[in-house]
């Protein structure tokens, strides 16, 4: 008898995050390899993950304090691309995200076009602080830590800008929140005040606290800022929001039920508790607030009452998880376009069939009206992908009947020449895509499965590889404001 030995396929992989005080880069490489084995559908997974380069930690280039420097930027990039021996087009996916309050700069949503563009033909995710949490709790090893323990985490990135937390058990997101709590919401020059930043100046106001710039750096003023918001974040934690924690939330308050058991610090805050980087003084050696919001955290008493589990990564987080761990792999028998790929921020509409293909059928083309209108109002030819979730069991004609009302519905958007782009739930990918070019549709044909997707995500998917699968990262394309 011949053992079979699977054959393993590599890809590289970059995170790049941009934040508010700091910027870093990861590559990465990934194995794949056919889980499934020579006797059922090929199941083509992620089997191991090495980060193979680390770039220094950089202060964020900023022109001005409402501009992020786009060009240094650019050479900070390509000078770690170098130093790692590695060049722009061999990145084959990936993320690259803009967090804290860089986020809010005039130019951030031009340039993380113009990077995603120049930097590497790979995949994209952005600077939505719900995608930041989420992305910084899988880096520090919370995420991990919440499937081992069996309890319920909170893991609280705090960097230069925002707090962002990230609620999980047993590997399920359970909530999430953001916060303006940062280093970098107070700055210094020498030993004088430089800069305030709107949340605080808001925060200041409520309390009826003098403090101004120009004011000394040891003015009593700014460590009851610090007392303030550690305290705010301390009732977050326990879901109990007052006036003031409104003050400092970003968006939604905390939208989990369940008690927090656990709490894990990442982000360049939790490196001044820490101190896990080797070139220490590149994160203490800011002029800001950071060194006393670590303190302050760390003698808390009511953050004292919640277990305290050390990251694996602090300041780190999240760029390794935007460089392993935002890249999903379709399944391995889907019908694609290569000419199309890769496609980059298309939206996500979902049509739930609720297990009823007839009844499912009746309301497709009212859906896909729905879909029209909220993606491409201005009919100027945004191409959305449809999600297809919850079909029944289908024979060969329901597939044909199901690829007919694809082909017509597609025809009625504003320009239905683009690509049809279909996320099966089952699966149908490579038997609908097969059938609708049997069908003789005139659009080329993108259609994967074993992706999970939701209403409202927006999806980057890329180029093939030579396994049959394409990589694809699911994301939020929201830009917040101050």
């Amino acid at each position: 008898m011949i053992n079979f030995t699977p054959k393993k396929e590599t890809i590289i992989s970059a995170g790049i995050d941009i934040g508010t005080s700091t910027t870093k880069l990861i590559i990465s490489r990934f194995s794949l390899m056919n889980t499934a084995g020579t006797t059922h559908v090929p199941r083509i997974e992620i089997v191991e993950k090495e980060v193979i380069y680390k770039s220094p930690i950089y202060r964020t280039p900023l022109k001005d304090s409402s501009t992020i420097h786009v060009s240094e930027i650019e050479k900070i990039i390509h000078k770690e691309y170098t130093n790692a021996g590695i060049t722009s087009n061999q990145i084959q996916t990936g993320a690259v995200i803009i967090t804290g309050e860089t986020a809010t700069k005039q130019n951030a949503k031009e340039m993380l076009h113009y990077l995603s563009d120049e930097v590497g033909d790979f995949l994209v995710a952005t600077a939505g602080p719900d995608l930041e949490g989420i992305i910084a709790a899988k880096g520090s090893g919370a995420y991990e830590y919440s499937a081992r323990s069996q309890k319920i985490i909170a893991n609280i990135d705090i960097g230069g800008g925002t707090a962002n937390i990230a609620i999980y058990k047993d590997s399920e997101l359970l909530g999430t929140c953001t916060m303006h709590i940062g280093g970098r919401l107070i700055e210094f020059e020498g030993d004088r005040i430089r800069s305030i930043s709107a949340p605080v100046q808001r925060l200041l106001e409520s309390q009826g606290i003098s403090l101004n710039i120009g004011d000394s750096k040891t003015s009593p003023g700014i460590q009851l800022v610090v007392q303030l918001m550690v305290e705010s974040l301390s009732r977050v934690l326990k879901n109990e929001v007052n006036e003031i924690d409104q003050l400092l939330i970003l968006g939604h308050t905390p939208n989990w039920k369940e008690e927090v058991d656990t709490i894990v610090f990442s982000g360049g805050i939790a490196e001044c508790i820490y101190n896990h980087e080797q070139d220490k003084q590149a994160i203490a050696g800011y002029d800001d607030i950071g060194q006393q919001l670590a303190k302050e955290l760390q003698r808390n008493e009511r953050l004292q009452s919640f277990g305290w589990h050390e990251p694996i990564e602090t300041v780190r987080a999240t760029v390794l998880g935007a460089g392993t761990q935002t890249t999903e792999i379709s399944g391995a028998t889907i019908q694609v376009s290569p000419n199309d790929l890769p496609i980059k921020n298309v939206p996500v509409y979902n049509f739930n069939f609720q297990s009823d293909l007839q009844t499912g059928l009746e309301k497709f083309d009212e859906e896909i009206r729905k879909a029209i209108n909220m993606y491409d109002a201005s009919r100027e030819g945004q191409n959305f992908a449809l999600y297809i979730s919850n079909l029944p069991y289908m024979g060969f004609r329901d597939i044909q009947k199901l690829s007919e009302s694809i082909i017509q519905v597609m025809e009625k958007r504003p320009n239905p020449l683009l690509p049809i782009v279909l996320v099966l739930q089952t699966d149908h990918a490579k038997v609908i895509g097969q059938t609708l070019l049997a069908m003789g549709v005139r659009q080329s044909v993108i259609c994967i499965d074993q992706v999970k997707v939701d209403h409202g995500d927006y999806m980057d998917i890329g180029k093939a590889l030579d396994s049959g699968v394409v990589p694809v990262v699911v994301k939020t394309l929201t830009f917040h404001s101050s």
